[in-house]
């Protein structure tokens, strides 16, 4: 009984933060969605089911299509390019894993406006890059490399690569890779012994790693705004839309709590899979 008195003050400080700042505004947020637009901007003073009827425009669906496709290729992808890193770091020697770590969370000493912007001059049409491009014929005269979806997508990927680095290498170091070598020993290819041993071992922290990606990028607002233009569009830039310049804030509640039931789903999938004996 003590120790349950226990646990529940040491829980009452984190439970009431997510109460105050996650739930109500949440709760807010939906209420609002329900709400008429007042003309002048604003929230009104009925009630309507309008703004979510318009979600299943033409429009918003294909927006929302292109936010989950490049949500996923860019989990994707960091979980791909994070996997060889992460094995890497953690077969080094010991003195060297804090060094190879560092490097890791170097682009974090640099403020993240900055870091996006540079890669919106580094993919301008006038930049060195693309001049090298076109030399060679890989790009065309009135072809851009920036303000579209791929664009989004390489950018997403260099700004969330070391959060899937991180949980990955930190599922990686409690492997005990000499499970590896029982399976060669037993006739399992490295292909074969990488795949049905070290992926199992490492699953947490390939889940962790999907969701700190995903999650984030389904409402990434900043790198489809620098280098997405209009077929990078995203989900969180049509809120913004609503929400500043069109003044329509029950439109971008409606909007926004359909991409937290987006976001939430994912997260409820983890809990199950975490519940699960």
């Amino acid at each position: 009984m003590k120790t349950s008195r226990a646990e529940l003050k040491a829980t009452l400080p984190s439970f009431g933060w997510l109460l105050l700042f996650v739930l109500v505004p949440t709760l807010l947020v939906l209420a609002i969605a329900f709400r008429t637009t007042d003309p002048a901007g604003g929230i009104g003073n009925s009630w309507t089911l309008d703004h979510f009827r318009a979600l299943g425009h033409k429009s918003i669906a294909i927006l929302l299509w292109r936010t989950l496709w490049i949500s996923a290729l860019t989990t994707a992808l960091c979980l791909i390019l994070a996997l060889p890193v992460a094995w890497f770091t953690s077969r080094a020697p010991l003195r060297w894993r804090s060094r190879l770590l560092l490097l890791v969370i170097v682009p974090f000493w640099t403020n993240f406006l900055i870091r996006v912007f540079a890669w919106n001059q580094i993919l301008h049409s006038e930049g060195g890059l693309a001049r090298f491009l076109r030399s060679i014929n890989l790009l065309g005269e009135n072809d851009s490399l920036l303000f579209n979806s791929g664009a989004v997508v390489l950018v997403s990927v260099y700004t969330y690569l070391p959060f899937a680095i991180l949980p990955l290498y930190a599922a990686a170091e409690k492997f005990d890779f000499a499970l590896l070598d029982a399976a060669r020993d037993l006739g399992a290819s490295a292909l074969k012994s990488f795949t049905a041993v070290f992926l199992p071992g490492i699953r947490k922290g390939l889940a962790t790693a999907f969701l700190i990606v995903f999650v984030p990028m389904l409402g990434s607002y900043v790198v489809p705004d620098l280098v997405g233009g209009t077929d990078g569009q995203m989900i969180g830039n049509k809120i913004a839309q609503r929400n500043f310049a069109d003044r329509n804030l029950p439109a971008a509640s409606a909007m926004a709590a359909l991409l937290t039931l987006f976001v939430l789903t994912p997260l409820l999938l983890r809990k199950r899979e975490t519940a699960e004996p």
